[in-house]
């Protein structure tokens, strides 16, 4: 029978709470879990997990598969992982070992989408400023004086990525009623017809867009893709919306920005998480703040499982994976 080792971080083991999730994955073979407290973290504690499994299910958190690691797990032929990005974990060493990948992003693409819509629709109604003031102490006629509100019909949105979150979130915005433009240099012409969005360069979307949502990967060409430059070419009253990675933007930057109160931004992501309490952003009545939470939904934990747990299934079966990640994938994927 095969074993797999689930590297059980907070996250993971909430993905496997679903009694049916679970079941499933016991199904398919025998299920390893690492000892009560112990930190897989740790490349020992994950070394002595894998000692003669064939799948490891990871979350964020897992230590990565080094050379000591490997060594300790002669049978690992595969890596599940509950998330998007497998970069924390693969290496040049587990890849020539013939260890393949898979992973879960989809599940959470809908999901993310759906909370950039949120906070779209949010900051446009000045939603964050009222509850501000309101909170704050201000009386009925300081809190009711907002900046003009605006509605998504008709608006001009601006996707920075044309990955699976930004397509779930443009999908819905254009089904709202907003006219889109999207950067993204390996989105085709075609595509960008085959979705109802017009192509253009970052510059020109910044300068035409009345909301910018990001949704790039991070990688060397998009850290700080989004500094004092390009936040000056932002429209007087904008809205930007981050719900990818905190290092697309120059945070120092963005501070300066909104202190200015020209523009409006809505942030699930941070260069210090958890955002330290004394944090600017936290006291700023023109910024709507969530904890890193995007993905967070019961529905996107229930798909990311059944995601991980098909995807073993194909390979215990040597039927072809939905969702595998190849060593020359990882120069795009965040």
């Amino acid at each position: 029978m095969s074993v797999i080792a689930v590297a059980a971080t907070p996250y993971v083991r909430e993905l496997f709470l679903d009694p049916d999730t679970r079941a499933a994955l016991g199904r398919l073979g025998e299920v390893r879990l690492p000892a009560d407290g112990a930190d897989v973290g740790d490349e020992a504690v994950l070394a002595g997990l894998l000692a003669d499994a064939d799948v490891v299910v990871t979350g964020w958190g897992t230590a990565p598969l080094t050379a000591a690691v490997l060594a300790a797990a002669p049978r690992l032929r595969l890596l599940a992982h509950t998330g998007a990005s497998v970069k924390p974990f693969v290496t040049p060493e587990s890849f020539a070992r013939g260890v393949r990948v898979t992973q879960a992003g989809e599940a959470m693409a809908y999901a993310v989408g759906e909370q950039a819509l949120a906070l779209t629709l949010a900051l446009l109604h000045r939603l964050h400023r009222f509850d501000h003031a309101l909170r704050t102490g201000a009386d009925w006629a300081t809190a009711k004086d907002a900046p003009p509100r605006r509605e998504l019909r008709g608006a001009t949105v601006g996707v920075v990525g044309a990955s699976r979150t930004g397509r779930a979130y443009l999908g819905l915005v254009r089904a709202l009623g907003a006219r889109v433009l999207v950067a993204d240099p390996f989105l085709s012409e075609a595509e960008a017809a085959t979705l109802g969005v017009e192509r253009v360069g970052l510059d020109d979307l910044l300068a035409r867009s009345l909301v910018v949502s990001l949704h790039a990967p991070v990688l060397p060409e998009t850290v700080g893709m989004i500094g004092a430059r390009e936040l000056a070419l932002l429209p007087d009253g904008a809205l930007l919306v981050n719900t990818a990675r905190s290092a697309l933007v120059d945070e120092a930057a963005l501070l300066a920005a909104l202190r200015t109160g020209r523009i409006e931004a809505a942030l699930d992501v941070f260069d210090a998480e958890p955002l330290p309490v004394d944090h600017p952003f936290r006291r700023l009545p023109n910024v709507l703040l969530t904890p890193h939470e995007a993905a967070g939904t019961v529905e996107s934990r229930r798909r990311a499982g059944a995601i991980v747990v098909a995807e073993i299934d194909r390979f215990l079966r040597g039927a072809p994976l939905a969702h595998e990640v190849l060593p020359e994938q990882l120069d795009r994927t965040g």
